[in-house]
């Protein structure tokens, strides 16, 4: 863990990266915030109308903001006239559109929240404003899971309820990019209970078209499915499940067939294995935007904030 956040903090290192902490009425946001101040390496940015934060913070209060008329113009416009000028201005009231606005005018480079909402209320500002990149239809949830030296990725464990091939195949391949950027080499597992035909049904074949779609999205990536986990880890399974596969046992990627499978594998690898989770990140959209777990700790809130600064470099 350490040596991952001693790359990440080496590769911001004058960047000048801005993360918008729009909870700034909470005191793992303020203690976070202050840690990141103190170190000098990322810019934090908190959302506040208290009086009582330290002056070494760069606070903003959005009822005395001076940029207001301008985030509600650059909202009515980006909402293409689904939002009037009146409701842009109520919605920006909420810390969350209005820290999402200052990430879409550029005011800062990608925001943190979660700490005291839901994923939907740190997630819906991002979708209407932000939204995803061009080609990509859905945003998707990846946990990086580190381990001493180890590092994996697991995805979708957080957005897509019951992913399609297609959500599949975007999955795979927005999480090699997210992997790429943390300093993986991606070798994607699409997973499955079955693995090369051991079984066969509605949800194997949906697995083995998603691989096919996956593979002509990315042809330089190494992507295999559909595999059981074990033959995606274990070289001696894989040696005899797979023996053809492009991956023999070293999948570092992996793509769950569904959003109760995967919520379910990271846990069981955190709580069971002693792997760290660091996510959900927010995958697929034009700026980098994530969501923490309203029982994260200040520790969890810092983390974050590098990962997502890391992000706004790629």
């Amino acid at each position: 863990m350490a040596n991952l956040f001693h790359e990440i903090k080496h590769k911001l290192s004058g960047a000048n990266i801005s993360i918008v902490l729009p909870e700034g009425t909470d005191g793992r946001i303020i203690d976070a915030a202050e840690k990141l101040q103190a170190e000098g390496i990322i810019q934090p940015i908190v959302i506040s109308s208290s009086k009582k934060l330290s002056k070494n913070l760069t606070v903003i209060n959005p009822e005395t903001y001076e940029g207001m008329d301008d985030l509600v113009s650059a909202f009515v416009e980006r909402r293409k006239g689904k939002i009037t000028e009146i409701e842009a201005r109520a919605l920006l009231k909420d810390v969350n559109y209005f820290g999402t606005m200052l990430v879409y005018t550029g005011r800062a480079n990608g925001l943190v929240s979660g700490a005291a909402h839901t994923t939907a209320e740190t997630v819906r500002p991002a979708l209407q404003i932000i939204k995803t990149k061009p080609g990509i239809t859905k945003t998707s949830g990846a946990f990086i899971m580190v381990k001493d030296e180890l590092r994996y990725i697991f995805a979708d464990c957080a957005i897509t309820i019951a992913p399609t091939s297609e959500d599949l195949a975007e999955i795979a391949v927005e999480s090699a990019k997210t992997a790429t950027a943390f300093g993986i080499k991606p070798k994607v597992a699409m997973l499955s209970f079955s693995t090369k035909g051991s079984a066969q049904s509605d949800e194997t074949e949906k697995v083995v078209k998603a691989t096919i779609l996956a593979k002509e999205l990315a042809p330089n990536i190494a992507i295999e499915g559909e595999l059981q986990f074990d033959a995606s880890i274990v070289p001696a399974i894989a040696a005899k499940k797979a023996p053809s596969a492009v991956l023999q046992g070293d999948a570092n990627v992996f793509v769950f067939p569904s959003l109760e499978a995967g919520n379910i594998g990271y846990k069981i690898a955190e709580r069971l294995g002693g792997f760290e989770a660091i996510g959900p990140i927010l995958q697929g959209l034009n700026a980098p935007i994530n969501d923490l777990s309203r029982g994260c700790s200040a520790e969890d809130v810092y983390k974050l904030a590098y990962i997502t600064a890391a992000q706004a470099l790629e």
